[in-house]
């Protein structure tokens, strides 16, 4: 035990200067020669001179170490790209407040569909679904696109499609399905979009192709489902609603709107009378026909790759 104290009070010696002209000021350690000669009688080594100078005190005269949250540090990033007239500005205040627009119409379709009018708050999601659009497409008319604004569409779309939507869905399947079954289905929507639209923000992106079916035709199908009143058992448009959220999440890619407009018109013709005819088994076709699309086109990818 006195040997031990002696030790420790002699590793505690520390002398804080320059050092063959180095700038640099620290702290040595300085170790009795009698303590070196003998490294069989103290155990003293290379290990345990390491051990010693971890726990040696630092000595008050070395300079503090610079902050990471230093302000002179931080880069500001500009929420609008460019350059930054009134003009830009202007277009640029119209582009978000089309993505204003679509969340507030969201969030009273909530409030609608929990009144109980399912139908209304449909139309209102429909709204949503065209402001949705119209956002993006006058970012890239008018050259005021920016990250602020892709963040600003994402938060507005989980509010729309991933939250909104599955309570239009909800409020339409109350009285006719298990409040369990149109629960699971509802809260199914919410978490595959929310899954969908961080995906998207993360994934590189395909010009011909969506991957997995986006938020924005999920709840337009959904919408127009529920205003134009399919009249399928809720079991069926439970299980559909199923089918539309795992299509959401899965990997089989999807036409684009543009790339679908550029069909040739006698493929437009079909729809288009079927509509006259009966606009609720159109609707359905078309639809099963979309989700189809998307794991044929990934099968005749696989076999030409």
């Amino acid at each position: 035990m006195r040997r031990s104290s002696t030790f420790a009070r002699q590793v505690l010696l520390v002398r804080v200067g320059r050092r063959d002209g180095d700038p640099r000021i620290g702290a040595e350690l300085v170790v009795p020669e009698h303590l070196v000669d003998r490294p069989r009688r103290y155990g003293f080594d290379r290990a345990r001179r390491a051990e010693i100078e971890a726990v040696m005190p630092v000595s008050p005269a070395l300079a503090p170490a610079p902050s990471v949250d230093d302000d002179s540090s931080a880069m500001s990033i500009p929420l609008l790209p460019g350059e930054r007239t009134a003009s830009r500005r202007m277009k640029f205040a119209l582009v978000n407040a089309c993505t204003l627009a679509s969340l507030m119409l969201g969030i009273n379709a909530i409030f609608v569909a929990m009144a109980g009018e399912a139908r209304v708050a449909a139309i209102l999601l429909i709204a949503c679904v065209v402001f949705d659009g119209l956002d993006g497409a006058l970012a890239r008319k008018l050259g005021v696109a920016s990250p602020f604004g892709a963040q600003m569409d994402s938060l507005a779309d989980m509010c729309s499609f991933g939250l909104a939507a599955p309570v239009v869905v909800y409020a339409s399947l109350a009285g006719s399905a298990p409040t369990a079954a149109a629960a699971v289905a509802a809260a199914l929507v919410a978490a595959c979009a929310a899954i969908r639209l961080a995906r998207f923000n993360v994934s590189p992106k395909d010009g011909r192709f969506f991957c997995g079916v986006p938020t924005t035709m999920a709840a337009a199908v959904l919408a127009l489902t529920v205003a134009i009143g399919l009249p399928l058992p809720a079991v069926v448009q439970i299980a559909g609603v199923a089918l539309l959220a795992f299509a959401m999440v899965s990997s089989f890619p999807y036409a684009k709107l543009a790339r679908l407009l550029k069909l040739p018109p006698w493929l437009w013709l079909a729809p288009v009378i079927g509509a006259l005819v009966d606009i609720r088994l159109t609707f359905a076709l078309v639809v099963v026909g979309y989700l189809v699309s998307g794991p044929l086109l990934w099968l005749h990818q696989r076999r030409t790759a």
